[in-house]
This record gives structure tokens, C-alpha cells and sequence, in this order.
């Protein structure tokens, strides 16, 4: 399998574009409505979440490239793509949620609802290709992670 440096570059930006749109979502509620939350002992400091999700986002689009370059001998592409597009509509779909409209309840359901399709989305993509699938787990144990926290975050507000 040859290289494409101009693909590897699309799948990244897509991933990190998504990851921009989901900051904007969360950038001012950050320094306003969030600090005003209850939060567990065990909250992450805000300057961690930034690093871990640009690393996430990265390894994301290393996987949808490895997935694409072999799209000519996937049966079901089109499944696979929105498999994809659904799992990183839903992952902004929770910045939008929890950070701009503040809907603690809506966005511990849909979190859930994005770690049940981000373990789908890991499994297609292992079947293509094994590391594309690897290339997922810290996605979804972040994720499982982000969950317990909103979870506690519902309970203590």
C-alpha cells in the first residue's frame, strides 16, 4: 500500500476541523458556566481536555486513513463512512450539549449513545484493518472517562 500524503492530510484535517468546531462550542462556557458546576474530586484540570483531544483527534484520522486507502476492497464503504460521520457528529454533537446549551441530562444520554457508536465504529474499522481499529481504543477509554464525569457532573448539579 503506497503513502497518500494528500489523503493521510484530508482524514487528519477532518478530524481536527470537527475537534475546532467542538471548542468553539465549548470556549466560553469554559470560563463562565462551567466553573460554576459541581464537579467530582477526580475532574481533569481544564488545560488537560485541549492536548488529549487534538492527540484523539489525530489518531482518529490515522484510522479513517487507513480505512480509506483501502475503500476499493470494502464491500460496505458507504456503511463504514457513516459509521464514521455518525460517531464524529455525535462527538460534536456533546460539545454543543453540555458546554453551549447546558443540558447536563441530554448530554450524559448522547455521550452514552456516542461510546456505543464509537466501540462500532472501532469494530468495523478493525475488521478493515486492525490498527485502524487499535488506533481507537484511547478514543474510547477517554470517552468512557468523559462519561463517568458527566455522569457525576448530572449527579452533583
Amino acid at each position: 500500500m503506497k503513502f497518500k500524503p494528500l489523503a493521510f492530510i484530508i482524514n487528519i484535517a477532518v478530524t481536527l476541523g470537527v475537534g475546532a468546531l467542538g471548542g468553539w462550542a465549548t470556549a466560553q462556557s469554559v470560563k463562565t458556566w462551567y466553573p460554576t458546576l459541581n464537579k467530582p474530586s477526580f475532574n481533569p484540570p481544564n488545560w488537560l481536555f485541549a492536548p488529549v483531544w487534538t492527540s484523539l483527534y489525530i489518531l482518529i484520522g490515522i484510522a479513517a486513513y487507513l480505512v480509506w486507502v483501502r475503500r476499493d476492497k470494502i464491500v460496505h464503504f458507504p456503511r463504514t463512512v457513516a459509521i464514521y460521520l455518525i460517531q464524529l457528529i455525535l462527538n460534536l454533537a456533546w460539545s454543543f450539549i453540555f458546554f453551549y446549551l447546558h443540558e447536563i441530562g441530554f448530554a450524559l444520554a448522547e455521550i452514552i449513545l456516542l461510546l456505543l457508536v464509537i466501540v462500532i465504529n472501532a469494530i468495523t474499522f478493525y475488521k478493515i484493518n486492525k490498527w485502524a481499529g487499535i488506533l481507537f481504543i484511547p478514543y474510547i477509554v477517554w470517552v468512557s472517562f468523559a462519561t463517568f464525569l458527566t455522569y457525576n457532573i448530572f449527579i452533583l448539579n
